[in-house]
């Protein structure tokens, strides 16, 4: 791996952690410091070592600071409301969670790039100056679709002062915050999704009871129906448009 790799592969994962990069760097008595320096100035086993542990924490970063937490909610329930228990299977759906993850944030990750990455590539700045340079555009989407109680109640439990602008709030608040909103707001999408199809196993249900049919599974036949209002409405063409235009 060589030197340059391994610093855009360094300061890629580092931005999207948001977290320090740490490395040890001696100072002038002789002494040990933990300081934020370059990714140049660290033997190469160090750097892999590095590099391994921030990696690791990368999916977290994924699913709680993106767009894809709220998308997965809304395929889960989707796919309940349905009633096709593996149909689609969890690969297809993460799948499709993934790419419109990417999708969504594209705008950030060009902004991020063109203020942190490519600077720290070319060696202009150093680790620390591109997190500070690159947490700007992912705090202001993330601040977009935060409510305004949950960034408070994180506020108030982390014993901050009130801010006078979001851009004070520090990122140990907005990420939480960000993380339960969207919890919120997938349970609502979800929730909306499920009307129309509990409308037809009510609707099948009763049917099948009035008629005496107590034995049959009202699910077996109302599933049928439901996969027919679904493809009649273009279903994944309106829930994955909806999906999109919730994050405008």
């Amino acid at each position: 791996m060589t030197v340059r790799t391994r610093r855009v592969v360094l300061v890629v994962a580092a931005m999207l952690l948001l977290s320090s990069a740490a490395v040890f760097a001696q100072d002038p008595a002789g002494q040990m410091n933990l300081r934020i320096d370059g990714v140049g100035t660290v033997s190469a086993p160090l750097q892999i070592v590095l590099l391994l542990t921030l990696l690791s924490f990368v999916p977290a970063a994924l699913v709680i600071m993106t767009s894809f937490t709220r998308i997965a909610i809304v395929f889960h329930f989707l796919r309940q409301a349905l009633g096709t228990q593996e149909v689609p299977s969890n690969q297809m759906l993460v799948g499709l969670t993934l790419f419109l993850t990417a999708f969504i944030m594209a705008p950030v990750a060009d902004r991020v790039n063109v203020l942190a990455v490519q600077p720290a590539i070319a060696g202009k700045i150093d680790v620390m100056q591109a997190l500070e340079a690159g947490a700007p555009p992912v705090r202001d989407f993330m601040l977009k679709q935060t409510r305004q109680a949950d960034l408070a109640l994180f506020v108030d439990l982390a014993r901050l002062p009130r801010p006078n602008t979001p851009s004070d709030l520090p990122m140990r608040v907005v990420i939480p915050a960000y993380a339960i909103s969207e919890l919120k707001t997938g349970f609502q999408m979800g929730f909306f999704l499920f009307i129309p199809f509990l409308l037809i196993d009510l609707i099948v249900s009763t049917t099948l009871l009035s008629m005496g049919m107590m034995q049959l599974p009202p699910a077996m036949i109302s599933l049928p129906f439901k996969v027919l209002l679904f493809v009649m409405i273009d279903g994944w063409n309106l829930i994955v448009g909806s999906i999109v235009r919730s994050f405008a």
